[in-house]
């Protein structure tokens, strides 16, 4: 691993906070990093001001093959977000140390008065091990864990339903059935699609595909449908079946109506 590069972003002066430039710390195996609100006794590499961060708030070290993160807060939180995932996070509760950040691209985030301070951490691409050998294994084949058919529509759907959490609008909102139908009505070949249709693509992933066998209970059917639509996005997700290329199988999205202001309204 050559290392990882710790950013964190100008602020602007707020009425308890001085105005900051960007830091951006280039650490490589074998270094540590200190953050925190520091102080002349408590020297700190990332200094957060910030009268709700500890003055020595935690540390980054870096090893040979990734980093890890110490809270050294005796209250605090923190949050590891993935910005490029879709929605994943971790928590580091206080007083771990060593914890491993398995992301390569990372947020940091620590609770603050109004919004929350964070940096970000940028690391080298993963190490994959390549797959020579692997084919003259004897014994029977593997099956596929999930075979999802990337050309169908019940795949433009469940790209449609995971969108929200893709482009990180919403960690836990996913698209209404009729918000498929027209999110996907301007592709060819969907010009004709259905709600009933949607439906039918949904219980067909969660049934036959994705196999999803909790059930999905609720006081209603609209609550159950609800469910296996999380469901199912929840899993496709997890696994890493949908994923942020797979957006461009969408049609364009329309830029946002603003509807004008009436003096007097």
């Amino acid at each position: 691993m050559s290392g990882v590069l710790v950013h964190l972003p100008s602020e602007e002066r707020t009425e308890i906070t001085p105005a900051s430039e960007p830091v951006s710390l280039r650490l490589g195996p074998g270094d540590v990093a200190r953050f925190g609100r520091g102080s002349a006794s408590v020297p700190v590499d990332l200094r957060l001001a910030c009268p709700a961060v500890s003055r020595l708030a935690g540390e980054i070290r870096v090893t040979e093959d990734h980093w890890q993160l110490s809270n050294l807060s005796t209250s605090q939180t923190y949050l590891v977000e993935n910005p490029e995932g879709a929605g994943e996070y971790f928590r580091v509760p206080p007083r771990r140390a060593g914890a491993p950040v398995p992301f390569e691209f990372a947020r940091v985030v620590l609770p603050a008065r109004g919004a929350a301070v964070s940096f970000q951490v940028f690391a080298p691409d993963h190490a994959y091990l390549g797959t020579s050998g692997m084919a003259d294994l004897a014994g029977t084949g593997t099956l596929a864990g999930f075979s999802l058919d990337e050309t169908s529509t019940y795949f433009l759907v469940l790209v449609a339903l995971c969108e929200p959490r893709l482009r990180d609008e919403s960690t836990v909102a996913v698209a209404t059935t009729p918000q498929i139908v027209e999110r996907l009505r301007s592709r060819p070949g969907c010009e004709r699609l259905t709600a009933r249709a949607v439906s039918s693509h949904i219980d067909y992933l969660a049934d036959e595909k994705l196999r999803i066998t909790a059930p999905v209970t609720g006081p209603g059917q609209g609550v159950r449908r609800n469910g296996k639509r999380e469901a199912v996005a929840g899993l496709a997700l997890r696994f890493g079946l949908v994923r942020e290329e797979h957006l461009g199988l969408l049609p364009p999205r329309r830029p946002a109506f603003h509807r004008p202001e009436v003096a007097g309204a």
